[in-house]
């Protein structure tokens, strides 16, 4: 089963993604800020995407980016940003960006198009 990690400091918004993810048929991790989805991929790197809010307490989704990108096991994870505030996007660093509000079934085909 594919993995997914969901980074956002709301919890309102993880379980309504997460729940979305899980009734498609995937694994999903939670954290509820990047340095806690840091962690995570630390000790865990077999995610098929990481999908990040932008703005979160402690670390925001461009440093959980900056570190992907520049690790040698994970550098090639697609990234997908999740925010309201898209101005605040490092876009070099993501795959995709979606703005809030956004449709999950969006989000969805964006992961289902990563081999």
């Amino acid at each position: 089963m594919e993995r997914v990690l969901i980074i956002d400091d709301n919890k309102a918004i993880r379980y309504f993604i997460s729940e979305y993810l899980v009734n498609a048929g995937y694994e999903v991790k939670e954290a509820q800020d990047g340095e806690e989805g840091i962690d995570l991929l630390k000790n865990d790197d077999n995610f098929k995407v990481v999908i990040t809010d932008i703005r979160m307490p402690r670390k925001g989704g461009n440093e959980v980016a900056k570190y992907i990108r520049n690790s040698n096991k994970l550098k090639d994870i697609p990234v997908l940003a999740i925010t309201g505030y898209s101005d605040e996007a490092d876009r070099e660093l993501f795959t995709c960006l979606f703005e809030k509000p956004f449709k999950v079934k969006d989000l969805l085909e964006v992961i289902n198009s990563f081999q």
